[in-house]
């Protein structure tokens, strides 16, 4: 059987497109193959910054053929009927056979395809594939119609077999498929002809091409961490960097060059994101101090002097970068050392959102709501509002004007520069976080208690105006944040219910965007928010009229409590997803979301770990059919009659001895569970609950619920929604599979 090569080369394709370029080559042609009826062994795919490359190993040379009945329309049908019948099989009235089909005759087509070389099937499917390629982004050149990510220059196709290698015939737009290519665009010698996959790897490795990008990876950090490390220092891990720097190259050569003086002085978190951003150059750290002293760039062509004059370039233009970082940084030092003042007054002027309001009045609804949050996770409540009113003020300086990446960065050193306490400054910083499902929770007090109050207010103020993510669309990343809310929750092991933090900040928005807000306005909220609940906070401004006026009292009367509701219910959808991605099932967490305190993540997440745990042994499997059993003989029962058997099961028209040792298990249950529940045992009131098992199963084995005294009927039902309430009191079991 035959080997297939191809390659596409191009001018230089974008490094953040060549993975799945490769990718789509390989989906594309393969599928293609296996649709028009070929089989393979094996395909591979390789891309460079000039080439897309794939490698099918085994193809069969030939389609097999195939024969297709179709039934079609009865002989007495409509026409339309039989000419959409001819249309579909391509075939003419006179080709169709008649055939008797139950009581009617009916049409039946019969479709031979005969098998097709591969060849050709190749040259079909590679020409869809280009013509048809998915790039984000893609161009005309010259007077063709053909599309590509840069202007493609030529295509290699081979079939490869005992009888040597032949070109596929193929032509797109005036680029004549052959056998030969290009190596490196400066180090290669003009094209060559190739017979095989592996000629081709090999001759191009002789003209200064290393085909596949893993292997340019390896070679590149393999050679820097090894220079870097006979100089005494290490280079910064940057996984992306490395794999964007490996697809600008098709011969790796890493050098190792020096960072000024002058600038060694600068954040490292600068000196990183400066080169990173702006050069492509890999960081190598000082482990002893920390510092950024030198940088690894990574050339694409084997210089006679070594490197030298590439380095002397590339250090003459960090030098200019780092100069404007330096700027910045000392100009940003003096506004920080003078306390911020200038920064805070600017983010007056900064609108966050047209219907929110500026980001100075959010920094304020975050500071009074990561004052309340304080006590909660062991902070200091007037360190969290303090951190919450300079955490963003970063956002004003120069350096994060320049380097968005750093915001949050910057604000800890300029906090540390104003004198601020280092709980502070660790809270600039940390504030944003997490950034998403594998970034790093902050467990510093201060800093959860304003990451918490930042996404809280967040999340409310889009409910608030009603701008909530719609399918895949969320342009406000609401998504991460609730899982950010849910993940300092659960990582902190933090117990508040945050129905009440969300209806107080849904008040906050609602109620504080007219102009001059009465000050006895933010006396209410804060005193009665302090107590407990939004009803509370709300109840006491209407109750103060007066002194709101009637504008302000209208706001508060037309609070709509379902937006709390609406977002509640979205973030229990993210936490279920994070709980699968944990190994809870869906339908035991569908059982603990039924249970009240479901706005406490924390104690929501402690049942469903011991629900899982208890369904999962023998005693849970079998107590849920029992439970199961029981709630559908009663819930039958109660639809029939039209009565709720929900009181008066009474031991003394116990008629067996497992109906009487039911009734005591359930006794002895009901005084394990309850304590165990208030005290969030729930461990313990899964194993109590497990104690039923052996009852209720020989309840069931030897009574007959349904039996014709109804006064022994209704005992038996009432007692069976004994059963029910006594597991409805840990979780609800009717949520729950199986």
């Amino acid at each position: 059987m035959p080997d297939l090569l191809i390659e596409l080369f191009s001018e230089e394709i974008p490094a953040r497109m060549q993975g799945k370029a490769a990718a789509d080559l390989k989906k594309l042609v393969t599928d293609g193959l296996v649709e028009a009826g070929l089989t393979y062994a094996s395909a591979g795919a390789f891309s460079t910054p000039r080439r897309l490359v794939l490698s099918v190993e085994d193809l069969t040379a030939e389609s097999r053929p195939v024969r297709e009945e179709r039934k079609g329309p009865r002989v007495d049908a409509p026409v339309a009927a039989l000419e959409g019948f001819l249309r579909s099989t391509g075939l003419t009235k006179d080709q169709l056979e008649v055939r008797d089909d139950k009581k009617a005759q009916v049409y039946f087509a019969v479709i031979e395809k005969p098998g097709r070389k591969a060849d050709d099937i190749v040259a079909e499917v590679l020409e869809s594939a280009i013509r048809n390629f998915p790039w984000p982004k893609s161009m005309r050149w010259g007077s063709g119609s053909l599309r590509w990510v840069r202007p493609l220059q030529s295509i290699l196709c081979l079939m490869m077999d005992e009888a040597g290698a032949r070109v596929v015939p193929l032509d797109v737009d005036g680029i004549v498929a052959g056998n030969t290519t290009e190596g490196h665009r400066f180090m290669g010698a003009g094209r060559f002809a190739v017979s095989s996959f592996d000629d081709y790897r090999v001759k191009l490795s002789r003209a200064k091409v290393m085909l596949d990008a893993g292997e340019r990876e390896a070679q590149i950090w393999q050679e820097a961490t090894n220079m870097a490390f006979a100089a005494g220092l290490e280079v910064v891990e940057d996984r992306g960097l490395l794999a964007e720097v490996a697809g600008l190259v098709e011969w790796p050569v890493v050098l190792m060059g020096q960072i000024g003086e002058d600038f060694l002085g600068l954040p490292a978190e600068v000196l990183q994101t400066s080169m990173k951003e702006h050069q492509k150059f890999f960081s190598v750290r000082n482990p002893k101090t920390g510092r950024i002293e030198r940088f690894i760039t990574v050339a694409n062509i084997e210089a006679a002097d070594g490197g030298a004059a590439i380095l002397k370039g590339n250090q003459k233009v960090l030098a200019a970068r780092l100069s404007d970082a330096r700027f910045f940084w000392e100009n940003d030092l003096r506004v920080a050392k003078a306390g911020m003042g200038d920064w805070a007054e600017g983010l007056r002027s900064v609108t966050f959102h047209n219907k929110l309001g500026s980001q100075a009045e959010r920094i304020d609804r975050i500071a009074a709501l990561a004052r309340e949050i304080a006590p909660l996770v062991g902070a200091d409540a007037g360190l969290a509002e303090q951190a919450a009113r300079v955490a963003k003020l970063d956002l004003r300086s120069g350096m994060v004007g320049e380097f968005a990446e750093l915001q949050g960065v910057m604000g800890r050193y300029y906090a540390l520069e104003a004198g601020m306490p280092a709980a502070v400054a660790d809270a600039a910083r940390d504030h944003y976080s997490p950034l998403g499902p594998s970034d790093a929770v902050p467990m510093e007090p201060v800093s959860v208690a304003v990451a918490l109050a930042d996404k809280i207010d967040t999340l409310t103020g889009f409910w608030a105006i009603d701008e909530k993510p719609t399918g895949s669309k969320d342009p406000f990343a609401l998504r991460r944040a609730a899982l950010g809310v849910i993940r300092l929750v659960l990582v902190n092991g933090v117990r508040v219910s945050l129905d009440r933090l969300v209806d107080v900040q849904v008040l906050r928005h609602q109620i504080g965007h007219a102009p001059q807000a009465p000050e006895r306005l933010a006396a209410i909220l804060d005193a009665t928010v302090t107590d407990g609940m939004f009803g509370t906070a709300t109840r006491a401004l209407v109750a103060d009229s007066e002194a709101l006026g009637a504008d302000w009292l209208a706001r508060v009367r037309d609070h709509d409590p379902s937006i709390s509701d609406d977002l509640r219910d979205f973030v229990h959808d993210r936490l279920k997803v994070f709980l699968r991605d944990q190994g809870i099932r869906h339908d035991v967490i569908d059982a603990c979301l039924g249970m009240e305190g479901n706005c406490d993540l924390t104690l929501l997440v402690k049942r469903a770990q011991a629900l899982q745990s208890f369904l999962s042994s023998e005693d849970g499997t079998n107590l849920l059919q029992g439970f199961k059993r029981a709630n559908n003989i009663l819930s039958q029962a109660e639809a029939k009659d039209g009565v709720e058997y929900s009181f008066g099961a009474d031991p003394k028209f116990a008629e067996s001895d497992e109906e009487r040792g039911l009734f005591n298990a359930l006794d002895v249950a009901e005084q394990a569970i309850g304590p165990a529940m208030k005290g969030e045992d729930f461990a313990a009131a899964m194993g109590a609950m497990a104690q039923l098992r052996a009852p209720i199963d020989a309840f069931f084995t030897a009574v007959q619920i349904n039996t014709d005294n109804q006064v022994v009927r209704r005992n038996r039902l009432n007692l069976l929604h004994r059963i029910r309430a006594i597991c409805a009191g840990v979780a609800d079991l009717t949520k729950v599979e199986g």
